[in-house]
């Protein structure tokens, strides 16, 4: 594979990939499509990438990234984050709305959806707020949003829960309307408050840090999908993090309830062990747990139970991470090195395949954030978005080597397996070899 293309023909043929990681084939992508797949020979006027030993997966699809711009470009932007999205093989991210000011008009929306357009690197799909400024108190447009040009048909005020139950059902009824959902930040605000930053344990107390304990989310999830069934929309769960949520989404499952969820790669992989020397790379909200959560949590994606990976990447200016950790900003990075997390945590040991990493991180976000044109087979036909990846090659994680303007990476210095070495976004190649290309 060359280092430096630039532009891409529009004849590509990618040569013996193994789709899925179930076999091996050629792809033959032009303006946009698979045209062609099986044993193929070369157009004369074809770019050829070989692909021998590389698994590829349709897109990858983040349901949870933060690029902070508007207001916080310092941290990140939509062009840094849609970089970074990129170099860990994402062809389409959410954003969430957050921002300064925050997503939660048609104006807004359609801003965040423009600039994405603009990078041309990635779809970003904005996150419509839930209630105005994230107050809690009254509505946002939810309406408006899914009608502007952005059709926005995810709404979240993550980094705050709607702990309003009333307003919580107001919203879960108004979104029915345009089959939107309403992803929600689990955290029942007067059992851990702003200040709880650290899983409440035994820990928690040596460390003299404010707890934030599990059941925390937990009555949050249970109550959420009791209005979900009584209203019959669709709820879905952000960064899931204790076995008792995974609990309540099992049994909302098992009874046929409207609930989706996702955990990210910190959560399936770091424990609350790392804050014993309080770096605040590792403060991140919901907080780190136990193992026995981890285990948890890794078992429920392997089983369907969790339906999603998603990264919370939430990138960080060097002034808002450099304090003591009670004061320090909470969230980490986590566009890049998330595939090679899954990999390392669930396919290397066996515990999933690579046919179910493309669900839980491409095909199925797609679906429950209504996305066209991701997440569909590499098949005849279908949009040449794609990702090609190594699976047994192995990397120690340098956090000055990242296309985010930040560098709160929680994988510094950490060996992973798998790695993204190519992104397609419909046949135009995003990133290839370490570059990501304009």
């Amino acid at each position: 594979m060359g280092d430096n293309v630039i532009d891409t023909p529009n004849v590509l043929l990618i040569r013996g990939a193994d789709v899925l990681g179930e076999g091996r084939t050629d792809l033959l992508l032009q303006e946009g499509r698979i045209v062609d797949s099986g044993s193929l020979g070369a157009p004369p006027d074809a770019e050829v990438i070989d692909a021998d030993g590389l698994v590829a997966l349709p897109g990858l699809v983040d349901l949870h990234t933060h690029l902070r711009e508007p207001g916080r470009e310092d941290a990140e932007t939509i062009r840094t984050g849609s970089s970074a999205a990129a170099a860990g093989g994402f062809t389409a991210v959410l954003a969430m709305a957050n921002t300064s000011p925050v997503t939660d008009t048609a104006e807004a929306a359609e801003r965040v959806w423009d600039l994405g357009q603009a990078s041309g690197l990635v779809d970003v799909q904005p996150i419509g707020a839930v209630t105005k400024g994230l107050a809690g108190e009254e509505l946002a447009e939810l309406g408006l949003m899914a009608r502007s040009r952005a059709s926005v048909r995810v709404f979240s005020d993550d980094g705050k829960c709607v702990h309003d139950a009333r307003l919580m059902r107001r919203a879960l009824e108004y979104v029915k309307a345009f089959d939107g959902v309403v992803s929600q930040h689990a955290q029942e605000p007067r059992l851990a408050d702003g200040q709880a930053c650290c899983h409440e344990g035994e820990l928690s107390g040596r460390l003299g840090l404010p707890g934030w304990p599990g059941v925390a989310e937990e009555v949050i999830v249970a109550r959420d999908v009791m209005l979900a069934r009584h209203t019959g929309s669709r709820v879905h769960i952000a960064h899931v993090s204790t076995a008792g949520s995974v609990e309540v989404i099992r049994w909302a499952k098992a009874q046929g309830i409207a609930v989706t969820a996702e955990v990210t790669p910190h959560h399936l992989l770091l424990t609350t062990d790392l804050l014993t020397g309080y770096d605040p790379t590792f403060k991140v909200n919901p907080p780190l747990r136990p193992e026995e959560d981890v285990e948890a949590l890794r078992e429920a994606l392997a089983d369907g139970t969790i339906d999603a990976v998603a990264t919370d990447h939430a990138p960080h200016a060097r002034h808002d991470k450099e304090h003591a950790f009670a004061e320090a900003a909470f969230g980490m990075l986590g566009l890049e090195q998330a595939l090679s997390v899954v990999s390392t945590v669930m396919v290397e040991p066996g515990r999933m395949t690579w046919s179910q990493v493309a669900q839980v991180m491409s095909s199925r976000p797609a679906e429950i954030a209504g996305l066209d044109g991701h997440g569909i087979a590499l098949a005849k036909d279908s949009p040449a978005t794609l990702t090609l990846i190594d699976p047994t090659a192995t990397y120690v994680v340098n956090r000055e080597h990242s296309q985010s303007l930040s560098r709160n990476n929680p994988w510094h210095g950490r060996e992973l397996t798998g790695r993204v070495q190519a992104t397609f976004l419909r046949g135009r190649q995003t990133f290839t070899q370490g570059k990501v290309l304009a």
